[in-house]
């Protein structure tokens, strides 16, 4: 058998459950990989390994007495530094917060533990969640930025250093690491997955996700953390969720959208590329590709999404920013003082023009079943001092629709390049569903980097 570390999580799943590979083995074997890889990559903020053998252990004794926590047991997991974890610490990347440690597990943690996944450590952000970067290195070209903000869950799955990892999203922070490393990414429906315990940044963007390097990994991830949470009022209302089961449906006849602006004229000619031999791929699998007019108010629903952002992330940082606010990094430190000077009625407005926005792409998708875009305007661009522009991503985060990306094909110069596929509301199942035959009909979501 290949090295366990190189499996799928859907794979190590299997083997767990025919009880052909051990809990024990494929953390030891994840634990030697980070030994190996992570000087280079840099995707952790910490790591437990004693902890993490000891709970390896303790659910291989699970499965000797003949009990599965279900596909998640003994799978070893990744999760961003910005999320609670009781008795570890979470420092968000910043000094700030430096030797806090939670007495409680965000839910995300909290379920993910209960369903049998064995918290690896915690991966690296960007300083709470925004802009200035982290230290984290891209694995296909260490030269070059991961993305952010989400830049170690990206990177450690792209490595090879866990099978699954979670971030966040408030604008670009999910789907653009996702993309730039090679792998398969997630930003789901707002209120799918509950906020609790998640340090925040805007309350009304932020979005918790799953990275993985197959489809079928991250439905399993989702499956496993999704749904209402008393903690969590934004999640109340959401469905429970049924993804593996329709999962290998046929796609045929689904109607895929292209945007007829915005995204074409941002796109450098290798995505641009990629992106036109991904149509061609998914017309060859019986879907229907038809260019869509974006609806008038998108623009301007994009640059509320902007504003909403600063008033939102300021207003999140202010008492600690009145008290620190010289230990702040700069893009943070700019984010901040220029949404503290937003009036309360421009805010309003924003919110307004969004809902606006919100209510006209759900008139686009009473039209199609989904939206294809790139990923992202470019592959990682090079250099630690910028995480890329999540413009591509931007939209979607700000009217709240599931978005995934999947591998698409790579630059001239060896970077990934990503697809992105975005649904109706709640639709993950519809999404994910596109994304696995388009996975299954090409080869871009098996390579590795060159580590």
């Amino acid at each position: 058998m290949m090295e366990p570390y190189k499996l799928t999580l859907s794979e190590a799943a299997d083997l767990i459950r025919a009880k052909r590979l051990s809990p024990v083995e494929l953390i030891r074997s994840c634990l030697d990989r980070i030994e190996k890889v992570e000087p280079k990559v840099l995707a952790w903020a910490r790591i437990t390994p004693e902890e993490t053998l000891a709970e390896a252990e303790r659910l291989e004794r699970l499965l000797q007495a003949g009990t599965s926590l279900g596909p998640l047991h003994g799978i070893p997991i990744g999760v961003k530094d910005i999320f609670y974890t009781a008795g570890l610490a979470t420092e968000a990347g910043t000094k700030i917060l430096k030797g806090f440690v939670p007495s409680f597990d965000a839910t995300v943690v909290k379920r993910l533990r209960e369903a049998g996944a064995i918290l690896l450590g915690k991966t690296t952000t960007t300083e709470f969640a925004y802009f200035d970067p982290a230290a984290t290195r891209n694995p296909w070209n260490l030269d070059h930025t991961p993305g952010g903000s989400s830049s170690g869950s990206a990177a450690a799955v792209s490595a090879e250093m866990c099978l699954g990892a979670f971030g966040s999203q408030t604008a670009g922070s999910i789907i653009r690491p996702a993309a730039y490393c090679g792998v398969v990414g997630l930003k789901p429906t707002y209120g799918r997955v509950s906020r609790y315990g998640i340090l925040p940044f805007a309350w009304t963007l932020d979005h918790p996700g799953p990275f993985a390097k197959t489809v079928r990994d991250i439905a399993i991830l989702l499956e496993g953390i999704a749904g209402p949470d008393p903690l969590d009022a934004s999640t109340t209302f959401a469905p429970r969720l049924t993804l593996l089961a329709s999962l290998d449906a046929p796609p045929s006849g689904l109607i895929v959208g292209v945007p007829d602006r915005y995204f074409p004229e941002r796109s450098d000619p290798s995505v641009a590329s990629a992106f036109k031999e991904v149509l061609k791929v998914l017309e060859g699998l019986g879907m229907r590709i038809r260019e869509v007019t974006l609806p008038e108010s998108f623009e301007a629903g994009v640059e509320a999404g902007r504003l909403i952002m600063h008033v939102e992330g300021a207003a999140a940082h202010l008492d600690r920013f009145k008290a620190r606010g010289a230990e702040y990094s700069p893009k943070l430190k700019a984010l901040i003082e220029a949404g503290m000077l937003v009036p309360g009625v421009s805010y309003l407005r924003a919110q307004q023009v969004r809902a606006v926005a919100i209510q006209a792409m759900r008139g686009l998708f009473q039209e199609i079943d989904l939206l294809a875009t790139p990923a992202t305007p470019t592959p990682a661009p090079e250099g630690l001092r910028s995480t890329g522009d999540p413009v591509f991503n931007l939209p979607f985060t700000t009217f709240g629709l599931p978005a995934l990306t999947v591998p698409m094909g790579f630059s001239p110069a060896g970077l990934p390049v990503g697809l992105q596929l975005i649904g109706r509301p709640f639709e993950e199942a519809l999404v994910f569903r596109a994304g696995q035959v388009y996975e299954s009909a090409t080869e871009w979501h098996t390579r590795r980097p060159p580590l």
